[in-house]
């Protein structure tokens, strides 16, 4: 190569390198992110209100909050939602590394060194070069390698689009156990007062000559029983409270205030075909898109380990300057490379192996996860059926049994009923109470429930949930 033509090359190079070191290395040359189903507006809070409807707000507002923003701020502050985004992210990456081995590499080198010997004089020598080289082809090792790091990237989407759901199951849950807890401290609140009630007649009558000292003891007895069950209730609702601080992201001891719930409204009966739901569930549900998404992956992986045992043909130019004591001189090389493997120990064979295997076992855990997807459809199907006759069963229930506390409690004032058939009509009403927030607490959370175990838990749901729930609290209830 003529000096004039070896000196443009080399000079070209360093200018180009140098251009590009100046503007500094380029984020993601491949776009990589783009390829992800959830961007962050502002990191490291990933912004997924989209998921609901509302844009993640930057603090808890100083309000009551309904489930649409319970839901929403678990999903933005949760850190199980940042580290889905975040392993996202790191697989997206991985899809750039396979592109980039389709684009040349470029390297340049240089040394300046001093020799010194005695009694000769010391003698400089220095050097700067460039190469270049380009795989031309490989037969399929790239093309392999780059399938597998997008179908592990189509895994990691879904597994993360799976967090998501399951942050917001949990949302809704702790939701609801903040609200079963607040209903289930006012009913030992009314429990307590009517026990305090029924102790005071008894006590008056007892006073009066018209009652045993025994109807005076059991009366005190239920109603000291009433108070411990009142002191139980509150510090189950503090455990909830906390629960649900937790799931927002936040430390256990923060309180989180919440909208009053409807609880006129009573569900339709619950209707669906469940051959079409474990259908839906199985074209929906990510954690089954995750798992077909490694099979691919796995059996990408087969051709890449093939592929390593095969040719691969590289261009390759390289320009060299060197001066040793005030000598200077240049070489150049611009050649194709061919590289054949001929033996490698049996190493390629055995990677074929373990990729193949790696196909099996993965092909094993899609299998196993479609039927797990049928069982989670039938069981939460089931469990919604159970509850929403069980709502309407416990609706009567507690109509009757507060009939039925009045009128054993008016008869005992009358002198006419016995203070045990008083703490029956208590007990029983007081249970039926337990039964009726119990019932409406497991009806919303089935219904959440089934959603997810289809794979469809979104901000529709959340609308037709907020219209339901269980009872509101007292003024009681929310001073306690």
């Amino acid at each position: 190569m003529p000096y004039y033509l070896h000196c443009y090359i080399f000079y070209t190079l360093l200018y180009l390198w140098g251009g590009y070191a100046m503007a500094g290395e380029p984020s993601d040359p491949f776009n990589t992110e783009a390829m992800l189903p959830l961007k962050p507006a502002l990191r490291p809070t990933l912004n997924i209100g989209s998921a609901v409807g509302d844009p993640c707000a930057a603090a808890m507002p100083n309000r009551a909050l309904d489930l649409l923003e319970v839901v929403n701020f678990a999903l933005c502050n949760n850190p199980l939602t940042r580290v889905a985004w975040a392993s996202s992210l790191a697989q997206a990456a991985q899809v750039g590394v396979g592109k980039a081995a389709y684009l040349p590499n470029f390297s340049l080198n240089a040394y300046d060194e001093r020799t010194k010997t005695n009694p000769a004089p010391s003698m400089d020598q220095r050097s700067a070069g460039a190469t270049l080289s380009y795989l031309l082809y490989d037969f399929g090792a790239r093309s392999a390698n780059l399938e597998n790091a997008r179908q592990l990237l189509y895994a990691a989407n879904a597994t993360q689009d799976s967090t998501v759901q399951a942050v917001f199951l949990a949302a809704v849950q702790d939701f609801y156990q903040v609200q079963a807890s607040l209903a289930a401290l006012d009913a030992a609140l009314e429990s307590e007062r009517a026990a305090k009630e029924s102790f005071a007649a008894a006590e008056a009558r007892y006073n009066a000559g018209s009652a045993t000292p025994a109807d005076k003891l059991q009366a005190q007895t239920a109603y000291s029983q009433t108070t411990l069950n009142r002191i139980t209730a509150d510090g189950n609702l503090k455990n909830a409270q906390g629960t649900l601080a937790n799931m927002l992201g936040m430390d256990a001891n923060r309180n989180v205030l919440l909208a009053p719930i409807n609880t006129t409204a009573m569900p339709n009966d619950f209707e669906g075909d469940i051959n079409a739901l474990i259908e839906q569930a199985r074209q929906h549900r990510p954690d089954l898109q995750a798992a077909a998404a490694q099979v691919k992956a796995a059996e990408a992986s087969v051709d890449a380990a093939r592929a390593t045992g095969r040719p691969t043909i590289s261009f390759t130019a390289s320009a060299n300057q060197n001066n040793i004591a005030g000598i200077n001189s240049n070489n150049s090389l611009v050649g194709i490379n061919l590289n054949v493997p001929i033996f490698s120990g049996f190493a390629t064979t055995y990677r074929v192996r373990a990729a193949e295997a790696q196909v099996d076992a993965r092909s094993g855990q899609l299998e196993q996860m479609r039927l797990q997807v049928a069982l989670d459809v039938w069981t939460a199907y089931q469990h919604l059926a159970t509850a929403t006759q069980s709502l309407r069963s416990t609706a009567d229930l507690l109509n009757s049994a507060e009939q039925s506390e009045r009128v054993a409690l008016g008869r005992y004032k009358a002198g006419v009923g016995s203070m045990l058939d008083v703490l029956n009509a208590q007990s029983a009403l007081a249970s039926a109470r337990q039964q009726r927030i119990q019932s409406t607490f497991n009806w919303n959370i089935s219904r959440a429930t089934l959603a997810q175990s289809i794979g469809n838990l979104d901000a529709n749901l959340l609308q037709t949930l907020s219209n339901t729930g269980v009872q509101q609290p007292s003024e009681n209830a929310k001073q306690k």
